[in-house]
Order: C-alpha cells, then sequence, then structure tokens
C-alpha cells in the first residue's frame, strides 16, 4: 500500500509526470479514473467541478497516477478565475470533516509554469484548509479556451469508512468582458515542491514532506525567484502541528509573510483564518537580484508515535513586474 499522505506541491508534480504524457483530449471527451463520475458546470459567474460518489476509503494500490480521480475539460471561451473554493459533503449529512481531504487541485496542462520549469502551470489547490479563495479585485488568473485544463481530487487513505462522498472544486469568474489584471501563479515551499528537483531532496524529505521530529522543530530553506512580481494574494497550505509559515527577504532582511493556522488542542489544522491570508491590491515585490527564505515551525506533541510529515508551502498570485503606487481612493 502506497501512503497518500503528500502534500499539495508534491503530489501535484508526481502526478503530472504520467499526465503530461497524454497527447490527444477532445473537446467534449470526459475522460475518469476509477469509475467516478465527474461533472462539470459552467455558470455565469463561477465553474463548479464535482467528483462523486466515491465510497473512502478509496484505494492507491500501484500507480499512484491512476488511483486519483481526474477530469480534463475546456473553457467555452475566455475567462477570468477570480477565487475559488474546495467542498467535501455527502448528500445525506452535508459537509464532511475537512481533514477527509488530502486536495483538489486545477492545473493548466499547456501553460508551463514559471516557478517550475518544464513541468505543467499548477493554477489552484485547496487542502484540508479549504482557504475560501478571493484575489483583490480587478485581477484574476486567464483560463484560455484553447488550454486543456484538468481537476483532481485525492482523499487520505485512512478516513473511516464512508459511502457516496462527494468532492466540489468551484472557481469564481470575473464578468465576461471585466477589464482585469492577470495574475500569474508561483510556487514556494521549505519542502522541494518541483518536480525535476525532488532528487536534490535534502535526507529528511521525501514524497510526504519533511519529516517532523517530537518537539519544536524549525526549519528554513532558500529561495531565488525566477521571475520579478508584484504579489496580491498568497495562498498559505500546511499540515497538522504547524504553527507557522514564513517568507522573508533575507537581503533587506524583511519579513514578507508571516501566516498562522487556527488549530485544535492536539495541533490538528482547522483552518486559516482570513486575516492570516495575505490578500493586498498594492501588493509586494519579489524579484529575481535578491535572497529570500521559507520558514516552517511545527510543533509534534512529544507522546505522538506516529509518522509526522510537514509542509510549508504558498501559492502566490502575482502581476508581473515591479508593484505599482496606487492613488489613494482608487480601485484597481
Amino acid at each position: 500500500m502506497r501512503h497518500l499522505i503528500f502534500g499539495l506541491a508534491c503530489l501535484f508534480l508526481t502526478t503530472t509526470v504520467a499526465l503530461a504524457h497524454e497527447k490527444s483530449h477532445q473537446h467534449q471527451q470526459v475522460p475518469t479514473l476509477d469509475k467516478t463520475q465527474t461533472t462539470v458546470t459552467i455558470e455565469e459567474d463561477k465553474v463548479t467541478i464535482t467528483f462523486g460518489p466515491i465510497d473512502l476509503p478509496a484505494g492507491h494500490e500501484g500507480d499512484l497516477a491512476a488511483s486519483m480521480p481526474r477530469h480534463f475539460f475546456n473553457m467555452p471561451e475566455l475567462r477570468y478565475m477570480t477565487g475559488y473554493k474546495a467542498e467535501v459533503f455527502t448528500m445525506e449529512d452535508g459537509p464532511m470533516p475537512k481533514a477527509y481531504l488530502h486536495h483538489l487541485l486545477l492545473l493548466d496542462m499547456d501553460e508551463p509554469s514559471i516557478s517550475c520549469p518544464g513541468e505543467p502551470l499548477f493554477m489552484a489547490g485547496a487542502g484540508m484548509e479549504m482557504t475560501d479563495t478571493r484575489f483583490p479585485s480587478g485581477h484574476g488568473v486567464r483560463l484560455d479556451p484553447s488550454h486543456k485544463l484538468m481537476t483532481l481530487v485525492a482523499f487520505y487513505h485512512k478516513v473511516p469508512p464512508t459511502k457516496n462522498v462527494y468532492a466540489r472544486f468551484t472557481m469564481y469568474l470575473a464578468p465576461k468582458g471585466a477589464k482585469m489584471a492577470p495574475l500569474e501563479v508561483y510556487q514556494v515551499g521549505v519542502n522541494v515542491v518541483c518536480f525535476s528537483k525532488f532528487d536534490q531532496r535534502p535526507a529528511n524529505q521525501s514524497d510526504e514532506g519533511i519529516s517532523i521530529q517530537p518537539g519544536v522543530q524549525v526549519n528554513t530553506a532558500p529561495l531565488r525567484f525566477l521571475v520579478d512580481g508584484c504579489v496580491k494574494y498568497a495562498y498559505p497550505h500546511s499540515h497538522n502541528g504547524a504553527l507557522l509559515i514564513a517568507l522573508e527577504n533575507r537581503t533587506r532582511n524583511k519579513t514578507l509573510l508571516r501566516t498562522m493556522p487556527k488549530v485544535e488542542q492536539d495541533g490538528t489544522l482547522i483552518e486559516f483564518p482570513l486575516h492570516q491570508v495575505y490578500s493586498d491590491a498594492q501588493g509586494f515585490s519579489v524579484n529575481t537580484k535578491e535572497d529570500y527564505e521559507m520558514v516552517l515551525v511545527h510543533h509534534r506533541p512529544l507522546q505522538q508515535k506516529s509518522e509526522a510529515w510537514g509542509m510549508g508551502n504558498y501559492l502566490l498570485y502575482m502581476t508581473r513586474g515591479e508593484c505599482q503606487t496606487l492613488a489613494k481612493n482608487t480601485t484597481p
């Protein structure tokens, strides 16, 4: 049995190796795996992708890429995604515990990643934090109708047996014809997030993340950006036991992001409160010339005997170039 305790970034990058080799796709065709039903509903202000019903725990034997329901689709016309959310539920009982979900991801298979050259673009994703994401007004991620988009879902395989579970990923859309500032997506993490660099991971990392030892543990990782940008929104992702994740500019000795999750008494992740999720139309600049660092602080209860694996990642939504000063009392 292969464990599916991967973080958002690592699991995405593992699967894209197999998925990138798919050469053909008809516009109306709906490839699915494990006979999971999938529906896509495109409305005026949102796109909804629903997987299910699925009986849990879902098996993950053999090929990892073949164990996850996935769905390909194209937008009928050019639109801009202005945010997204993830949900897990049953028709009978409503919302399920967030910890059931490992991830829901959205990829653009025809757009190269700017943070992981040679890999498809990781556009959006949610783990058990299920943060309801809304980009600053006037900003959005371009959804090109000529590009093949893919969603995929995975659940933790140790969840209690549950029948007829659904996973739903909703993308919010800007009004048709609205003038938008295009956002690009950039992955950063304490753990290695690009598949091409997996062979460079230190000994304490695996596909499951960073090994977390009992007590307090601080992990850091140097970072150099490959493009100049202005970060408008930062989607955080971590696992149980996380106390803090941060992004710091070491050249300027300045903390740019400092995010603390809401957790249970034992450290189980509940969510990232909205006031802890960075969203600002002004934004902050990052560039290719300066040195940056990612920080992850964890606490693993001393009595916890089972293995623990952590991650500290951000999906940074940015415009290209330096941040522009906004005039007072104006809306972008």
